[in-house]
């Protein structure tokens, strides 16, 4: 054929495609084991800090070694010995309707829709073995996007060691400032959960000091941020209630670890 021809220009364009797709398939093939590691990776980056683990000169392995994962049962705050914590995907299970509980409007106060059964947990000990942090998934609908996120608490299962989203899609320099480092430092020292042991965290606007009433369970709402602020604000509430961590949470001041 001509090399003008149609035929042959078609065929040059078929061969460069199957070649192209070739290569394409090959590299993702390859590169899949490394991906699953760098995102393993970037998942207890986070892990460590929302819970002000993670230090300069430490390696994420090395300092993730101090975290233990486990799996607990959300409705009787138990942990559960049949499931793998290194293998069990929670953000999975929740859209499995066979793995997970669909939530009505009025216990929906996240918009998550649906829970999974079972939550996982991520325990940092000490040197002396002591747990001091205890990490718990989070998750729910800002603005325009669901926010996931760890939330760290002390050992005392109800006051805030800190706060982290590693993924959302909520306006830049406003919703966004969930990111910004001053506004999750706020986060530590409050308490998530009243004497009566209810969720008792409230979105405030203004700026909370020593003189604002009841400011020990108040947070700084964004600036020009409020739907999510208040989403913020109903996440947290939604994860330490009785649908979420509540009865572990409640279990943990109780009895201890």
């Amino acid at each position: 054929m001509a090399n003008d021809s149609v035929g042959k220009t078609l065929t040059v364009a078929l061969l460069l495609c199957v070649v192209c797709s070739v290569l394409v398939s090959l590299s993702a093939v390859g590169l899949k084991p490394l991906q699953e590691q760098n995102k393993e990776l970037d998942r207890k980056k986070n892990i460590l800090a929302a819970a002000g683990l993670l230090k300069p000169g430490i390696s994420v392995i090395e300092a993730f070694k101090s975290i233990e994962a486990k799996v607990v049962d959300f409705e009787s705050g138990e942990y559960v010995s049949d499931i793998d914590a290194n293998g069990y995907d929670q953000r999975r299970a929740a859209g499995n309707p066979d793995m997970s509980t669909a939530l009505t409007g009025k216990q929906d106060k996240a918009g998550i829709k649906r829970r999974a059964d079972y939550g996982l947990v991520y325990l940092a000990r000490d040197e002396s073995g002591e747990v001091s942090r205890i990490i718990l998934p989070v998750k729910g609908y800002g603005l325009w996007s669901t926010l996931y996120g760890f939330l760290a608490l002390e050992p005392d299962a109800t006051t805030v060691a800190g706060l982290g989203f590693y993924e959302h899609a909520e306006t830049p320099g406003l919703g966004g400032e969930v990111d910004n480092p001053a506004w999750k430092a706020q986060w530590s020292g409050k308490k998530v959960l009243d004497d009566s042991g209810q969720p008792a965290m409230q979105m405030y606007k203004g700026t909370v000091t020593d003189a604002t009433p009841d400011g020990e369970h108040k947070f700084d709402a964004l600036s020009g941020a409020t739907l999510t602020s208040r989403g913020v604000e109903n996440l947290m509430r939604f994860w330490v209630s009785d649908l979420g961590y509540g009865p572990y949470l409640k279990r943990l001041r109780n009895s201890g670890v």
